[in-house]
């Protein structure tokens, strides 16, 4: 009996999922990896979130976006725009609930601000490992740069 069930157990290569082409092509087996790729200069895309058109050169001042509800917390974030280019971002709330939150959030933030300024936009990569700040960061600097566009 138990050497029927382990055969009716047994899936094939035909039968199981396969990886992605992606997958495939990294030797992976159908696992899920994340990669982040280095910020570079670029011109900035248009971002999933919203418009990442260039912020009109009227649109001086400091933007504060909407406060992201996260799973670990709150996240807002407050740019500054001169001449129509980001110069600021400041993260005024992000989840410091804990010293895992303040460890992760300490790496990630940092991070998220350089990208901003250096795409002068939102569309930037989430930081790995981050992902629930990332987010919020996101929703909320899109907020922000809504703002800025319709001053």
């Amino acid at each position: 009996m138990s050497t029927v069930v382990l055969l009716f157990g047994y899936k094939t290569s035909t039968s199981s999922t396969l990886p992605s082409s992606e997958e495939a092509a990294a030797g992976g087996t159908g696992a899920t990896t994340t990669t982040a790729r280095a910020a570079a200069p670029s011109t900035p895309a248009t971002s999933s979130a919203g418009s990442s058109t260039a912020l009109p050169a009227a649109a001086n001042g400091t933007f504060t976006g909407s406060t992201a509800s996260t799973r670990w917390g709150p996240v807002q974030t407050r740019v500054t725009v001169a001449s129509g280019r980001i110069t600021a971002v400041d993260v005024v709330q992000y989840p410091d609930g804990n010293g895992k939150d303040r460890e992760i959030n300490a790496d990630a933030i940092p991070q998220l601000v350089d990208e901003t300024v250096q795409a002068q936009s939102a569309d930037i990569d989430m930081v790995s490992g981050a992902t629930v700040t990332s987010t919020g960061y996101l929703d909320s600097l899109q907020s922000a740069l809504d703002q800025a566009r319709a001053a």
